[in-house]
């Protein structure tokens, strides 16, 4: 995607689907490490799927925003 041109809905799908990837293998990772000595991985990992949630909701938001197809 060139710098000026506004993302595809296709575009944003993939990127989506993305980040619905990673958030099911970070929190896979959290749940794993969520005991001693690794609670402290486990909550880094559960703060950067509550970011991607974030993102992934941001990006849903994008979708809604671009202009519909004639």
């Amino acid at each position: 995607m060139a710098d000026d041109t506004v993302p595809t809905a296709a575009q944003l799908s993939a990127l989506t689907d993305a980040v619905d990837q990673l958030v099911e293998r970070i929190a896979a990772g959290a749940t794993a490490s969520d005991r001693s000595p690794t609670e402290a991985v486990a909550a880094a990992l559960f703060d950067a799927e509550r970011s991607l949630r974030s993102a992934r909701r941001a990006l849903d938001r994008a979708g809604r925003s671009l202009p519909s197809s004639p």
